[in-house]
């Protein structure tokens, strides 16, 4: 039932867990691929590296991206960078600046030294060098990507629908009217499935540019990909890409150009980047609220069951237990005047039961684990012991927070008091001595022979050995006593412990 519990804890924080951050990154779109430039690096506190950082940071913010091209340069001479961003043409503004705001994101930590990198992801390419790309058509690097199922069956008739879409969509796309959008979509039917394709140039293009590197793209193709039956062309400077199921939106044509180049301060708080920290700051903030809760949860569970195998244990010599009223009125309310001693785990206080017993009461420290542990170790030991040379228990209290032992009253208190004191010794005659050596050993006998239980003490010294009105000792103080298999000759421990 304990390690059921513990496991329903682990599973809610795992599920949790994963569900939040499956909603962090939700908005992303899906990571294509990306290629650094080899045409040189630089340090990362150089001019150059800070124009690239400043220039892909202010992408998703610049009013320019609204119309799918952004075109941009910032320093001079050799630390000039130029950048340009092309989302596909049937992408709202919205999506538009998300997709390149996080491209341009991962483009500065995939490439954080090269002077040029490119980032394709599913819906937007991100670009930037140190040479002059605006208005210069450029085909390497290429890149292809290709579903692993091919067409089934004879494909003659496939391949010849696959290149007069392909082809159809590339004059088309060369010859928009449009100067902000050089793109065009359809499909056609084959023997096994309609062929949606999407073919698109960036609009810095002239029309003879446009239609060479989609005519480029297109005999990669049949090269790379062969009969599979979706495909994707990736370039710097047009892309391709078919499927056997629709992928693109309605294509409408982009509003005019507005006159502000510049984004307000009201924009750049509302844009995709602040939504994405602020989605990822709220996951975050949630993990930790709910792994702080299963670990409470968790404890006090563990607290409650220790409470209650203790009680179960306590059980068994229920006999013995007191109220801690008649405990508290018989040491005139744990009055100093009464008070013994003091020792790591408590105070011990005197005191007289209404029948004239005069009783020691041991009152464990609150805050110590390891006076809880003697509290319990105390009563299952020291109750079912018998022997003249060990002090007997009483009884003991359990009630909220207070934890009492009750044992019977040694007038001459611990051995310490006479040995330590130059006064007092000179009653500790031969006689004497010999009497409490000779009893210290029975009653260490009976701990590790004679009794029921096998029981090494661990803490014996002076303090814990007990003087009566004839001066016989009495072991005390078991709350680090150990038991003993009755064939066991050895042990080993975790803490030290004892004396």
């Amino acid at each position: 039932m304990r390690m059921g519990a513990s496991r329903l804890l682990l599973f809610l924080f795992y599920a949790m867990l994963t569900h939040l951050v499956k909603l962090a990154f939700a908005q992303r779109d899906p990571y294509v691929l990306h290629d650094c430039s080899n045409t040189g690096n630089v340090s990362s506190n150089s001019a150059y590296r800070k124009n690239v950082n400043t220039l892909l940071s202010s992408l998703s913010s610049n009013t320019q991206i609204d119309y799918g091209f952004y075109n941009f340069s910032a320093g001079e001479n050799s630390d000039r960078v130029n950048a340009v961003a092309l989302c596909r043409a049937d992408l709202t503004p919205t999506d538009c600046q998300s997709c390149v705001n996080m491209s341009a994101y991962e483009l500065l930590h995939l490439c954080p030294n090269q002077k040029g990198g490119i980032m394709w992801y599913m819906n937007c390419t991100v670009r930037y060098s140190n040479n002059s790309i605006f208005g210069v058509m450029q085909f390497e690097p290429v890149k292809q990507l290709y579903n692993t199922e091919n067409v089934r069956g004879p494909n003659g008739t496939f391949v010849q629908v696959r290149e007069t879409l392909l082809d159809r969509l590339r004059s088309e796309a060369a010859a928009s009217a449009s100067t902000l959008r050089k793109f065009a979509t359809g499909n056609a039917s084959s023997p096994y499935f309609d062929i949606y394709a999407l073919l698109q140039c960036t609009p810095d293009l002239n029309q003879q540019e446009c239609s060479d590197c989609l005519n480029q793209s297109i005999a990669e193709v049949p090269t790379c990909c062969g009969l599979a039956i979706g495909v994707r062309v990736l370039t710097p400077s047009c892309n391709l890409r078919y499927e056997a199921e629709p992928f693109y939106g309605s294509t409408l044509e982009a509003p005019p150009p507005s006159s502000s180049t510049l984004p307000s301060p009201a924009e750049g708080k509302a844009s995709n980047s602040s939504q994405t920290i602020i989605i990822v700051m709220a996951a975050v903030v949630s993990m930790v609220l709910i792994f702080c809760i299963c670990i409470c949860i968790y404890l006090r569970m563990r607290k409650q069951r220790k409470k209650v195998e203790r009680m179960d244990e306590i059980d068994s010599v229920e006999s013995l237990q007191f109220d801690f009223s008649t405990i508290r009125v018989a040491t005139d309310n744990f009055s100093d005047v009464n008070k013994l001693g003091e020792g790591g785990f408590g105070i011990v206080y005197k005191g007289k039961f209404p029948n004239g017993q005069k009783i020691a009461v041991k009152r464990l420290s609150r805050s110590s684990e390891q006076g809880d542990q003697e509290f319990k170790n105390e009563i299952l030991l020291v109750a079912r012991l018998e022997h003249r040379n060990l002090v007997r228990l009483l009884g003991f209290c359990f009630e909220g927070n207070e934890r009492l032992l009750v044992y019977e009253l040694m007038p001459n208190s611990s051995l310490d008091h006479f040995i330590f004191d130059p006064s007092k010794r000179l009653h500790l005659d031969w006689k004497i001595r010999y009497k409490i050596i000779i009893g210290i050993a029975r009653g260490l006998q009976y701990l590790h022979e004679d009794s029921q239980l096998r029981i090494i003490h661990r803490d014996l010294k002076t303090s814990n050995v007990l003087l009566d009105e004839q001066m016989n000792p009495k072991i005390s103080d078991f709350g680090m006593a150990r038991l003993f298999t009755l064939d066991q000759t050895q042990a080993n421990t975790r803490r030290i412990v004892g004396t």
